[in-house]
């Protein structure tokens, strides 16, 4: 059989964690961050929530170290506990990969769009009351398949890609920050809440986990690891993403408090850009956003698609969905089945237009805590004396309070009647494929 290449390095690694995680979030929903807490609020949930993450971090170091498998929390429970439990673990984190694919390919529709009005032509039908544009479908579906190219033609590739992606964004960053910190003012960031402090902490705490999703997909590429390096590093590279995650987050946050009164933003499409504009009082910043935005978007797809393509590789090899999807390039060496399998239903979703926008940072930030959850739960069943005990019950405790935060009625921002059937949906498909797609006679 033939095996994924083994050719990422530590810094590949890095890239695929922050890749990963850092998004266009920081562009495209900037003003639902400022209405749910203010630049305030969304500082101390972002800082709350890296702190709190780090346990979890060196919980999936340990893990990763142990048992190198693309499967990852699905590989892990299945030693913990039982070949039902992998399966429902693999399936919720196949969402939290797979459902930020599309969700980017329609971001980079709606910053053409705003680059280019023209391309907001051409209405062809309404979802959820947000127009899907011929040009701006037609343009995520191309973005689509490119991405799945670049991924069937080789890891090596993809992992090159990410690097350059990453870095370049920290780069354009950096320079728009500095650009525009001369032109800000301590008092545009009064109040620096959005109502009350605790709840405005709260209501950003809720879509945090979304955001910094993203270092544990480190586990599902460890396989392809350049022979001779240290499994024992791969920790490095999750708690460096999350360090500069958050840091990344922060800047961004407390730039568009300082330069702009906030408040006057919380209802512009693209809040980060228009508080760059307005400070600096010129286009041509407008233009550094949105190029950093760019790459940034390409990363995170990139990095989601590798995630998404190696887990369902990996759930398919034990047998969990269709055999089929477990097929590697006998010359590519990479899991071309899988990765054909998420272009497709990613293109699929591209069709859903910008209504997915909102409703995926929700679900994701539950899906994904489900998934933190059970690699801590795994770690303790695994090796329960193990030098980070103390860390996985940190991990469960945090993860818990994430999950309880979207799920109970009684506390503000909680799952709506949407969130509740795009999850329940989700699970349902898991079902029926689960008695459907696995192998007769496994």
């Amino acid at each position: 059989m033939t095996e994924l290449a083994k050719t990422l390095r530590l810094s590949h690694y890095f890239s695929l964690a922050f890749g990963t995680m850092i998004g266009v979030g920081w562009l495209v929903v900037m003003d639902d961050w400022l209405t749910r807490g203010g630049p305030g609020g969304g500082l101390i949930a972002f800082a709350i929530g890296g702190i709190a993450l780090l346990p979890v971090a060196a919980v999936y170091g340990r893990l990763v170290a142990l048992m190198p498998d693309a499967a990852g929390e699905a590989a892990y429970t299945a030693r913990a506990f039982s070949t039902n439990a992998s399966y429902a673990v693999g399936w919720t984190m196949l969402l939290t990969y797979l459902i930020v694919c599309p969700w980017e390919a329609v971001a980079i529709g709606r910053i053409a769009g705003y680059l280019f009005p023209a391309l907001n032509s051409q209405q062809l039908y309404q979802l959820a009351g947000s127009p899907v544009y011929l040009p701006t479908l037609l343009l995520g579906l191309a973005i689509t398949g490119l991405f799945t190219w670049i991924n069937f033609r080789g890891v090596t590739l993809s992992a090159t890609f990410q690097n350059w992606t990453t870095f370049g964004t920290l780069g354009l960053i950096g320079v728009t920050v500095l650009v525009g910190i001369p032109h800000g003012s301590v008092e545009n960031f009064r109040p620096a809440f959005n109502g009350s402090p605790l709840l405005s902490v709260i209501l950003m705490l809720q879509i945090v986990p979304y955001f910094l999703t993203g270092f544990e997909s480190v586990s599902k590429s460890s396989e392809e690891a350049t022979p001779g390096l240290n499994p024992n590093r791969f920790v490095w590279a999750m708690v460096l993403a999350i360090v500069v995650g958050v840091a990344f987050y922060a800047a961004i946050l407390a730039s568009v408090g300082f330069i702009a009164p906030w408040q006057t933003l919380v209802h512009e499409k693209f809040a980060t850009a228009v508080a760059f504009e307005r400070a600096v009082g010129a286009g041509w910043v407008v233009n550094l956003v949105m190029a950093a935005a760019l790459l940034s978007l390409l990363k995170i797809l990139n990095g989601n698609f590798i995630a998404a393509s190696r887990l369902l590789f990996a759930l398919a090899r034990r047998g969990l969905v269709r055999p089929s999807l477990a097929a590697v390039h006998p010359i590519n060496r990479t899991p071309a089945a899988a990765i054909l399998g998420v272009g497709a239903a990613t293109a699929a979703a591209v069709f859903l237009g910008p209504a997915i926008l909102v409703p995926v940072t929700e679900v994701a930030a539950v899906t994904v805590a489900i998934g933190w959850m059970s690699a801590c739960c795994s770690y303790l069943r695994i090796d329960p004396r193990g030098p980070r005990t103390i860390a996985a019950w940190l991990g469960i405790v945090v993860t818990g309070v994430m999950v309880l935060m979207k799920v109970l009625p009684m506390i503000p921002g909680h799952f709506s009647a949407a969130e509740w059937i795009a999850l329940g949906l989700w699970c349902l498909a898991g079902l029926i494929l689960r008695n459907r797609l696995v192998d007769p006679k496994g």
